[in-house]
């Protein structure tokens, strides 16, 4: 949406005015409410969207387990000191000038563009993700930290990261409330997603860092908030994970289990299962998953891979074949 702090409610407005005028469903691409001054906005959001739904449109939301988002330092400045793409910022972030423009906005309160440095202030800015070798070192730490370490202020020592790992540099943001995640979880039209890529607690992908959802968002939902905290029930978290998003992306055949349907199958134990990743140490699996089926074929025995890679692409209705033409 265009925006998920400041001006929420009326990216939430848009949303539902875009589906229902184009008479079309619409999924809200992750349900967050960014930063304390907004945290109580979320009794607006969820009144509006359930207003929508009452009239007939199909708007749903997914989200996932965690009151943190990632993404990189560009959020953290204003959009036209990035035009032209990444070496036009680099270049212009060394002109002294330009930055003595960029380290005033991005500690302005204005309402022009989404800035999450201000929604999480540098001790609520983790940095994870560096290109440079030579910055590894600070992997884990707060950008709050790096510029006490540089002798530099938090605004100077975004800039300087930015030329100097030659990327974005990927960073993960503290901006939503635990309460707001509990209440989320419980409605009935929010499924769940990564929002991460899938990845090996081992070899290359290890050499950075990265948001903990890529490893425990399930078994979270699972362990932590329907086992332990009993914020929804267990059968309804299950469905979250299974049948609500394959209805809702309209995939046929899966997401629950029925004759007829592709034998995709999880097996847990509901005792154990848990989440291990945290923000210092990410690359951790979660465990109490026991076996695990791709249509039909296991590929999870007691915890351990079989060897067996049965996937396949899944489409849904909006695809179409080469040459089809339709």
């Amino acid at each position: 949406m265009r925006s998920e702090g400041d001006r929420l409610l009326e990216g939430i407005d848009e949303t539902v005015t875009i589906a229902r005028e184009a008479h079309i469903r619409a999924e809200i691409y992750h349900l967050k409410v960014s930063g304390q001054s907004n945290w109580p906005k979320l009794g607006q959001v969820i009144a509006m969207i359930e207003a929508a739904r009452k009239n007939g449109l199909e708007i749903t939301a997914d989200m996932y387990t965690y009151t943190a988002a990632s993404t990189g330092l560009d959020a953290a400045m204003p959009p036209w000191v990035q035009e032209g793409g990444y070496d036009a910022w680099a270049m212009r972030l060394r002109d002294e000038k330009v930055r003595e423009r960029v380290r005033r906005e991005m500690v302005a309160a204005q309402n022009q563009w989404e800035n999450l440095f201000l929604a999480a202030g540098g001790e609520g800015t983790l940095l994870v993700g560096f290109k440079n070798q030579v910055l590894r070192e600070y992997t884990g730490k707060t950008l709050a930290e790096v510029a006490r370490l540089r002798n530099r202020s938090v605004q100077d020592t975004a800039m300087d990261l930015v030329i100097e790992d030659g990327s974005r540099v990927q960073v993960v943001y503290f901006l939503m409330s635990e309460d707001n995640v509990k209440r989320q979880i419980q409605l009935p039209w929010v499924s769940f997603g990564s929002d991460a890529a899938s990845m090996s607690a081992e070899g290359v992908f290890v050499k950075t860092s990265t948001h903990p959802r890529a490893y425990g968002n399930f078994a979270r939902l699972l362990g932590k908030y329907a086992r332990d905290e009993r914020v929804v029930p267990l059968a309804e978290a299950i469905r979250k994970l299974t049948s609500l998003p394959a209805a809702t992306l309209r995939i046929k055949d899966r997401g629950q289990l029925a004759s007829g349907y592709f034998a995709d199958i999880v097996v847990f134990d509901p005792n154990t299962v848990a989440d291990h990743a945290t923000y210092e140490r990410p690359h951790q699996y979660a465990t109490g998953m026991r076996h695990v089926w791709v249509n039909g074929i296991q590929v999870l025995s007691d915890g351990e891979h079989t060897g067996q890679k049965p996937g396949r692409v899944i489409r849904g209705p909006g695809w179409k074949a080469p040459g089809d033409g339709k």
